[in-house]
């Protein structure tokens, strides 16, 4: 079981210490590890809920977790498949679930065109179905004009009426895919996503403070949102939240009436999202409550690279049209020249990184700025989570990436 030196933890926090203490370095970050027992291994909590409040981070810190969302959705497709409800490759049942699904056309040369062939949840999970985000793609934000796009409302019209900004299966884009992935899970089950994600994941693994729609609990420890200036200048964000209207639901109404985007709709704890890391690190099982989530072969296949055909697809580079969203990208991790791979619903380290991690790692982020990883083969996952504006930080990603390696040169093998 992996854990770590505990000689070791005095300086790891120092070094976030040290970035929060900087006026302009993070606000707050919470940085949790975790092994496959799903015992915190590291945990620390540094810096203030917001740039200038009173309020100090704690380990109960709330976060806007976003694109960490994924995950979840992953897990909770690959539990219907395991039942026969959904299946990875079959057009046929994802069209009768989503008609709107067969009847999307694809945005080429500033007009829609119809598309070659159909979509398949493989393609949802892998993000080679077609689907753009407005904020990463200039050709989907232009198509919408001076009406403008964002996938952030809460009503879910910004994912329905989205146009493809590719033909399926002919390309990776990071886009509203698992948005749809998560509708498809609605729409089987007969419930909620976040009634799903309670029922069958989060209530067996004793998780309260991971949530669609945070409790007053939750709301009371909300971490603020922030802004960094091209400047480096750090500020708290003048609107606040970037997904507000599940914050503001209050009544079943409104509650039903706001959409759970499967794509950046949750908002948690770190250290109960590492419940879930530990979850895939030990093969499918909750080792703390011993519940079973996923079978061990359905999590090995999440951990496969889907996309062989696409070994350079995070060399694309992000060009963002909405620079308060993210900052440009020529790499998603860099990684020299060495296949890239993606596996249902997250990023996959085929050969060990510079940090320590296995060949066995699968990872992703939130935009803004959290990143956790799960490293299979060593036992360690985590989570580093900020609420900083634009995407791609370097404060941050420099310090998740150095508490990384500090935590690999500690484990206890």
């Amino acid at each position: 079981m992996a854990t770590i030196d505990a000689s070791a933890i005095k300086g790891l926090k120092a070094e976030i210490d040290k970035v929060t203490s900087n006026p302009d370095g993070a606000g707050g970050i919470v940085y949790c590890a975790v092994n496959k027992n799903g015992d915190l291994i590291f945990e620390h909590a540094s810096g203030k809920l917001g740039k200038g409040r009173p309020e100090p981070m704690t380990k109960d810190t709330v976060f806007w977790i976003a694109s960490c969302t994924k995950m979840i959705v992953g897990i909770a497709c690959m539990q219907l498949v395991e039942q026969g409800q959904l299946a990875l490759d079959d057009v046929e049942l994802v069209e009768k679930i989503a008609p709107e699904l067969k009847a999307v056309q694809v945005l080429e040369g500033g007009k829609l065109v119809p598309k070659k062939r159909g979509i398949t949840l493989r393609m949802l999970l892998s993000h080679t179905a077609g689907f753009g985000y407005s904020f990463f793609n200039e050709r989907l934000n232009d198509f919408y004009g001076a009406t403008g796009l964002d996938e952030f409302t809460g009503n879910g019209f910004d994912v329905f009426t989205q146009p493809l900004v590719n033909q399926p299966g002919s390309r990776w884009e990071y886009g509203i895919n698992i948005d749809w992935a998560g509708i498809l899970v609605e729409r089987v089950s007969g419930l909620s996503l976040n009634d799903y994600f309670q029922k069958n994941i989060f209530k067996p693994m004793g998780l309260q403070a991971i949530n669609f729609f945070p409790t007053d609990h939750m709301k009371q420890n909300l971490a603020y949102m922030h802004a960094r200036a091209p400047d480096g200048k750090l500020s708290l964000r003048l609107n606040g939240q970037l997904l507000r209207k599940p914050l503001t639901a209050k009544t079943p109404e409104e509650i039903k009436a706001t959409f759970n985007t499967g794509g950046a709709g949750c908002f948690a704890k770190p250290a109960e999202y590492c419940q879930i890391i530990a979850t895939l690190l030990n093969d499918g099982v909750h080792a703390k409550s011993g519940h079973r989530i996923l079978r061990k072969e359905t999590v090995d296949q999440m951990f496969t690279n889907q996309i062989p055909d696409f070994p350079d697809f995070g060399r694309q580079g992000i060009h963002p049209p909405k620079p308060d969203y993210s900052n440009p990208l020529p790499d998603l991790y860099p990684q020299g020249d060495l296949p890239q791979g993606w596996g249902l619903t997250f990023f996959l380290d085929q050969h060990p990184g510079a940090t320590g991690r296995s060949g066995s790692t699968g990872w992703w982020a939130g935009l803004p700025n959290l990143f956790w990883w799960a490293d299979r083969e060593n036992g360690l996952g985590g989570m580093i989570a900020s609420q900083i504006l634009p995407f791609g930080d370097g404060q941050v990603m420099g310090l998740w990436g150095a508490v990384e390696a500090g935590l690999y040169q500690a484990l206890k093998k």
